[in-house]
């Protein structure tokens, strides 16, 4: 008579299973031979080859022209900073009169010790038809805020109305112009993006591209550095870059990042007469790994051992030029 088995128990036997020396054998086996570093998608040489056959694609669409690709039409409401900017102090408010900041309203106070300061923003202000109001001593200040040291004066500087990046490029292909753009990967220093829109608008660039987040945006002391190029070039806001940037480079356009550790020197540059985004990164952090795996290309600028680093303006400038002198040559 066959014993109970304990309650719960597996009736299982334990030991060898028929059929199962093969288990193991493909973990032994191993991965294979190591690819090819043009075929990692990941490696600089890999993403030379993906920009090299979209660069082809691109000349067999477009038959060696400009090869934009086909851009929407489709209307987008511009988007808009969120507050409105006050700038006081009488230096600082002359200052962006003079460089034709759109201000809105120019704020005096009452009883104001009148100097050549005041006397040429009241000039400037009535010049351009920017009404002028007396206002009491308490308003200003709160208005300016209580930290603020206003002098008397102070203007308000309306919203700046954004475009929408993907317009950037239809702009540009409807002009029949090769698009080329910049777009800014956490520069938060407004002197640095005036800097680089007035490079932008001197060098035939197109417009430039801030991201929504941990960026800076189009700023009084931007417009004032600037030198009024925010005026002719358009700035566009990305909600994400990198999905921007993914975006653009489905319409064709290439996506060049700078970065002193790039595996392309800008003088050996191959792609400046297609559509272009150039990307420049903080001068303390550089360009994010999501937006470096999303660029075509990581182009560094030659520049002396003794030098560290170049800011974002200047770079961008540096870039820019170099584009622009080889796209005169063809």
């Amino acid at each position: 008579m066959a014993k109970p088995g304990r309650p719960g128990a597996s009736n299982k036997k334990k030991g060898p299973t028929v059929g199962s020396g093969g288990q193991g054998r493909q973990a032994l086996e191993g991965r294979g031979p190591t690819p090819k570093a043009e075929d990692r998608s990941w490696h600089p040489a890999g993403k030379r080859k993906a920009a090299q056959e979209r660069l082809a694609a691109a000349k067999t669409r477009a038959g060696g022209g400009n090869g934009g690709g086909q851009q929407s039409n489709r209307a987008r409401a511009p988007k808009k900073s969120a507050d409105v900017e006050v700038v006081s102090g009488r230096n600082s408010v002359l200052e962006a009169l003079r460089a034709k900041i759109p201000a809105s309203t120019l704020y005096i106070a009452s009883r104001i010790e009148m100097d050549d300061r005041v006397k040429e923003a009241l000039s400037l202000a009535t010049k351009r038809g920017i009404p002028v109001l007396e206002v009491m001593r308490p308003e200003l200040d709160r208005m300016t805020g209580e930290n603020s040291v206003n002098q008397g004066i102070a203007i308000s500087v309306p919203a700046y109305e954004y475009a929408h990046p993907m317009d950037l490029i239809s702009r540009a292909v409807d002009r029949g112009h090769t698009p080329l753009l910049v777009a800014l990967d956490g520069v938060t220093d407004p002197r640095n993006l005036g800097a680089i829109i007035r490079s932008t608008a001197a060098f035939g660039g197109h417009g430039v591209i801030v991201p929504q987040r941990r960026s800076v945006g189009v700023t009084a002391a931007a417009w004032k550095t600037s030198a009024g190029a925010a005026a002719r070039t358009p700035v566009a806001m990305a909600a994400n870059l990198t999905q921007t940037l993914k975006a653009m480079k489905s319409e064709g356009v290439f996506v060049l990042g700078l970065d002193g550790d790039g595996d392309m020197s800008l003088p050996k540059l191959e792609l400046a007469d297609r559509p272009l985004v150039i990307v420049v990164g903080s001068e303390g952090k550089g360009l994010s790994r999501l937006v470096t795996e999303t660029c075509d290309a990581i182009v560094s600028i030659p520049i002396s051992s003794a030098t560290e680093s170049l800011n974002a303006g200047i770079a961008a400038s540096v870039a820019l030029y170099e584009v622009a002198r080889r796209r005169a040559a063809l």
